[in-house]
């Protein structure tokens, strides 16, 4: 038995970096009988057929793993946003970033066409909210190799809003990884009945990362129970206040001496992200705890 990673899920076969080679492999078919799926990013362990095949017999522990993209060990999330057309809405930031808490990942905050629009009003929300935040532009390279040092040597999912820049960046950020994405879209295509694989790319400047689909793919995955029981604590900056608040139980809403309202009010906490939390809120508040979320 060998351990390594998988690179490359598509139509059922799972592409393992062993470190001294890349293996195909199926997997046991004791997997499907017990739910799980080996996602790309997974640490596994398997067996040797020669030939470079094998069989993925063991799934090693999971830092987190996501629905879609179905990834599993993600050290961070890049969000890519614009103040630019098209314009970020700061809670399509704010859903994505409360997911990233819940999973245990970082978040960083890319700003891009800073050349066309400084988003000022985006980059003082998210420093003040205490993420790493950085305007960066691919069209001229502005920012880049301030990011390059945040994303080395770890495993980042990159997604944003449609047109926000996100392959431009990708491209900037490594003049190879062009070549490899038009691959990509090439044999992906865009129809109905073909299938879309996740794949870890490795950039010349040591970051590994995975191209995620945009905001719209985590709307439904990943809103569920959990995320309904812990939303407070998947807003950073609400943390130093939780714990005063004059009623336990307090859902930081509109209640009397809610310790979060007050730093709203007071501006340490900033109001648009209060707001997306509100939004959050009620959208996860028909949750209910006997009901299961279809994954």
């Amino acid at each position: 038995m060998v351990e390594g990673r998988i690179q490359k899920a598509l139509s059922g076969f799972y592409y393992v970096d062993t470190g001294s080679g890349l293996l195909t492999c199926r997997a046991r078919g004791k997997f499907r009988k017990e739910g799980i799926s080996p996602l790309v990013g997974d640490r596994v362990e398997v067996r040797e057929l020669g030939n470079g095949e094998g069989f993925v017999e063991k799934i090693l522990p999971r830092r987190n793993a996501f629905a879609r993209p179905a990834v599993a060990n993600i050290d961070q999330l890049v969000v890519i946003a614009s103040g630019a057309i098209p314009r970020t809405d700061p809670f399509l930031i704010d859903r994505v970033a409360a997911i990233a808490a819940l999973k245990g990942c970082e978040v960083i905050i890319l700003l891009n066409k800073c050349d066309l629009d400084s988003a000022d009003e985006l980059y003082g929300i998210y420093r003040a909210a205490g993420f790493q935040t950085l305007r960066v532009s691919a069209e001229t390279g502005e920012g880049l190799e301030a990011l390059k040092p945040l994303i080395n040597g770890k495993l980042s999912a990159f997604t944003g809003n449609s047109g926000v820049g996100k392959s431009s960046i990708l491209n900037a950020l490594d003049p190879e990884f062009h070549i490899q994405v038009g691959e990509v879209s090439d044999a992906l295509g865009r129809g109905r009945h073909t299938t879309r694989h996740v794949e870890l790319f490795r950039l010349s400047c040591g970051a590994e990362i995975v191209d995620s689909p945009g905001f719209s793919s985590f709307e439904t995955d990943e809103l569920n129970l959990e995320l309904k029981h812990r939303l407070p604590e998947t807003f950073r900056e609400f943390g130093p206040y939780l714990d005063q608040c004059r009623f336990v139980g307090c859902s930081h809403t509109k209640e009397k001496g809610c310790a979060v309202l007050e730093a709203v009010r007071r501006g340490d906490i900033q109001k648009s992200r209060h707001d997306s939390y509100l939004r959050l809120y009620e959208e996860l508040k028909p949750l209910k705890d006997w009901q299961e979320v279809k994954k």
